[in-house]
């Protein structure tokens, strides 16, 4: 099969499914009309399918008409709580909420990947499963395929992410780690409230949460390694009541972005030590909530190899590029802790169509004519890693 000609002829279906997927979106969990359509289309092609994964989850088979490996696609199908302000014409209908982060790409190529897949399905070796996964954007779902049986069989795993950072055309896709885990974290301080005119009488919780927030940026220049990058972030803070009261409680929230099992496993001791370190120092005394979201994306350096040879045979040798790892997260990771897996990144940037804003943004859109290129990869990959 010629890959890249044959996708072609699937291009109206694909901008069909993806425009009604960009103007039906639905958050996390609640992805229950996406579900339906979704359902519906694999139908119609006469793909089998079932539920698996909360309520919204999708899992279909293809099977081949030769022998040969089995193989995982997958699609996350959530949006953002994002209100859109892009103008196109199939904006989102659903109001406050939109496709801010490209998962109607995603749908509907792995769509038109299955439909590709099923009519060619006599030259194709082993079986496909395709994930429809719910909830990725609170690191939910992936969890919830896997318990369900979605890796049960399977030999290796294949992941998009349509990237705005990438112009069109240009897939990214390299061994190691490629998304950060995501974690967060929360720290309660608990001082000794009192008047304003009198610090000495109290246990200053505002001052005290100020300090443990510049030691906690410390500690990543100077407690972890520079060549294992890690982040910490302070995204919210409450302390204090009123302009001449001292303030006896203090809170603070995070997040921490990691790419290794090294710094997985002494970040939260450190944080918490510093934390304690510093209310110890003050009088004040400090409780910390972590909660491991997902960890990083890691991809398989066999696996990636042969996708790599996937994606030179459907798109040419000079779509592959070198882009770093990026400090999002992604609940593919959990696939990857659990069989050979590889995630790409696929260019839908492009300044010519407004292509040009950042991920979660409300006035994000992509190179429409791009998102045929995840067809061909699913493809391909499917093709390539089940005839190994």
């Amino acid at each position: 099969m010629n890959v890249k000609e044959t996708v072609a002829k699937y291009q109206d279906y694909l901008i069909e499914m993806r425009r009604w997927f960009h103007q039906h979106p639905e958050t996390s969990q609640e992805e229950y009309e996406t579900s339906k359509k979704i359902k519906e289309e694999l139908t119609k092609m006469g793909v089998e399918w079932r539920p698996c994964g909360m309520e919204t989850g999708v899992l279909a088979t293809i099977k081949g008409a030769k022998p040969g490996k089995t193989v995982l696609l997958r699609a996350d199908i959530d949006a953002l709580p994002v209100k859109e302000n892009t103008g196109l014409e199939f904006a989102s209908l659903n109001e406050g909420k939109s496709h801010a982060c490209g998962h109607d790409c995603h749908i509907s190529t792995l769509l038109t990947a299955a439909k590709v897949l099923n009519d060619h399905k006599d030259e194709l070796c082993g079986t496909v499963k395709l994930a429809f996964q719910p909830a990725e954007e609170v690191g939910l779902g992936a969890k919830a395929m896997i318990a369900e049986g979605a890796l049960d069989g399977v030999d290796g795993a294949f992941g998009i992410h349509v990237w705005s950072d990438l112009p069109s055309g240009k897939v990214s896709l390299s061994a190691g780690p490629r998304m950060a885990a995501a974690e967060e974290f929360q720290v309660w301080v608990h001082g000794k409230q009192g008047h304003g005119s009198a610090p000495h009488q109290c246990i200053d919780a505002p001052y005290i949460t100020s300090a443990m927030i510049v030691a906690l940026q410390e500690a990543v220049s100077r407690e972890m390694d520079p060549f294992d990058p890690v982040v910490v972030t302070v995204g919210k803070i409450e302390a204090g009541e009123r302009w001449n009261v001292v303030g006896g409680e203090g809170y603070f929230e995070g997040t921490i972005r990691y790419y290794s099992k090294k710094v997985d496993e002494i970040i939260d001791p450190i944080v918490e030590r510093i934390c304690k370190g510093v209310a110890s120092a003050y009088r004040a005394t400090v409780d910390c909530k972590f909660n491991k979201i997902l960890g990083p994306t890691i991809n398989d350096p066999a696996m990636t190899e042969v996708c790599q040879e996937a994606t030179r045979k459907a798109l040419g040798d000079d779509a592959l590029v070198d882009f770093g790892a990026v400090t999002g997260g992604e609940d593919f990771s959990f696939y990857a802790d659990k069989v050979p897996a590889a995630f790409a990144f696929v260019g839908v940037g492009n300044e010519a169509c407004g292509a040009v804003w950042p991920q979660h943004s409300d006035k994000f859109r992509v190179d429409e004519d791009a998102i045929i290129n995840s067809v061909a990869l699913y493809v391909s990959v499917a093709m390539e890693h089940n005839a190994q």
